[in-house]
């Protein structure tokens, strides 16, 4: 990876990480596929690893607002869908595993963006998890299916919720690509690399907070995220 090609990639992560903090996620859907068109080799461990130290800058800050119960019915979903991920990972080449960053993230923008929101029913909370684990464990973006399912707590309490949801389940997705030897020197080196660049965007996050416009935030993360999905499809076509 050249100088350049780094630089662009931690202030991806810079900015994914003050979003992930501002708006309970963001950090998997702009990084990954940045991450996945200069070195694939590195999705989805590097982005898991970043987001347990963002998800646990949160909680320390906004932990009491966590809403336990809904956490818990989500990470039950969870654990069949990481084990399917890491699944895939084992099984795709880097380019179809890098084609796959690239549809989630068009495919959860789209949702998104047609406004479907469910109720946060018991049924509906263990299927996002599950979608989530698959999604989160194979390609690291595992917000969107949460997000919408989640998208009308608070903000404090969707941001503290979100971060313990994905806090457990980052951990649990790790234990699992671990156990399937997915997880190497060369990504926990890039990762401490990438680190200081997540701690700038929770630092920015709290100031900022009161300055932003949290529908135009995610209107931009939206994206951003298209643009980069859009750039990593072409990438493997050319």
């Amino acid at each position: 990876m050249s100088p350049p090609e780094f630089t662009l990639l931690f202030i991806t992560v810079a900015i994914g990480a003050l979003l992930q903090v501002s708006i309970g996620f963001g950090l998997g859907l702009l990084a990954a596929p940045v991450i996945a068109i200069f070195d694939p080799s590195l999705t989805p461990v590097v982005v898991l690893l970043l987001a347990t130290g963002v998800t646990t800058a949160v909680l320390v800050l906004e932990g009491g607002h966590l809403d336990l119960r809904g956490a818990g019915w989500a990470l039950a979903g969870r654990v069949p869908g990481a084990v399917g991920g890491a699944a895939l990972v084992a099984v795709l080449p880097a380019r179809q595993l890098a084609l796959l960053v690239a549809v989630v993230v068009l495919a959860g923008v789209a949702v998104s963006l047609r406004g479907f929101v469910p109720a946060p029913r018991r049924r509906s909370v263990l299927l996002a998890g599950l979608m989530s684990g698959l999604m989160g464990t194979a390609t690291s973006i595992g917000g969107p299916p949460m997000a919408m399912v989640w998208q009308r707590l608070s903000g404090p309490r969707l941001r503290a919720t979100m971060s313990g949801f994905f806090l457990a389940g980052s951990v649990m997705s790790l234990a699992i690509l671990a156990a399937t030897g997915a997880v190497h020197t060369y990504s926990l080196w890039h990762t401490a690399l990438l680190a200081p660049a997540a701690a700038i965007g929770v630092l920015l996050a709290r100031p900022l907070a009161s300055r932003m416009d949290m529908r135009r935030t995610r209107g931009v993360a939206m994206v951003l995220a298209v643009a980069s999905a859009t750039v990593l499809v072409i990438q493997q076509f050319v």
